[in-house]
């Protein structure tokens, strides 16, 4: 992953009058991967920033294109270095967002897509007030429990921490800008489409 310091000179609001930095979130299971997958198919001048993970890649995952996949120790000295813009822990591993290839896409006018966890989320609000954030719910939790399940990846009690992490966070969906309801798929899409495109 290539990480390179940033300039001092260049603050996160300066970059954000060339392009636009959009942070997509939304509890695990509730179909933001997909749907992130779908609008970077139909709209591909969009620049989708791959965060580094320590988890261990899934089936047919690539290493940079998916994820960055560091041990814990690398992980580490990336967010001693500062070369995270957030940073978060979930579901017993950590994820980052580097820094320097955000910055340098806004800074060339393009649109920037995170797909984050909250907590990174509140990070990018915090130190880039002007982000536009969209939160992705589910049409019920009874729905979300019933798509966590089916993808058959999780032991019970990892199934039970995501789901007691999605109550949290869906009492958060109105710190959001937008709030979309991931209920038919192509009305979603089309949703985030008009959001980002109007």
């Amino acid at each position: 992953m290539p990480v390179l310091p940033i300039q001092s000179s260049t603050t996160t609001e300066e970059c954000l009058h060339l392009g636009r930095l959009i942070v997509l979130t939304g509890p695990s299971g509730v179909g933001k991967g997909t749907l992130m997958r779908s609008l970077l198919q139909r709209h591909p001048e969009l620049y989708f920033s791959v965060s580094a993970t320590t988890r261990s890649p899934r089936s047919g995952e690539i290493d940079g294109k998916n994820y960055y996949f560091v041990s814990l120790s690398k992980f580490e000295q990336l967010v001693a270095e500062r070369e995270f813009l957030e940073w978060a822990e979930f579901a017993g591993n950590y994820y980052g967002t580097p820094r320097e290839a955000v910055l340098n896409q806004i800074q060339s006018g393009k649109l920037v897509v995170l797909e984050i966890e909250l907590e990174g989320a509140r990070q990018i609000r915090a130190s880039f007030p002007s982000a536009l954030s969209i939160f992705i719910l589910p049409p019920s939790f009874d729905e979300l429990e019933k798509r966590i399940r089916s993808r058959a990846q999780d032991s019970e009690e990892a199934i039970a921490r995501r789901l007691l992490r999605a109550q949290e966070e869906i009492q958060a969906a109105d710190e959001f800008d937008i709030q979309i309801v991931n209920d038919d798929f192509e009305t979603a899409l089309n949703d985030i489409e008009t959001v980002l495109f109007k």
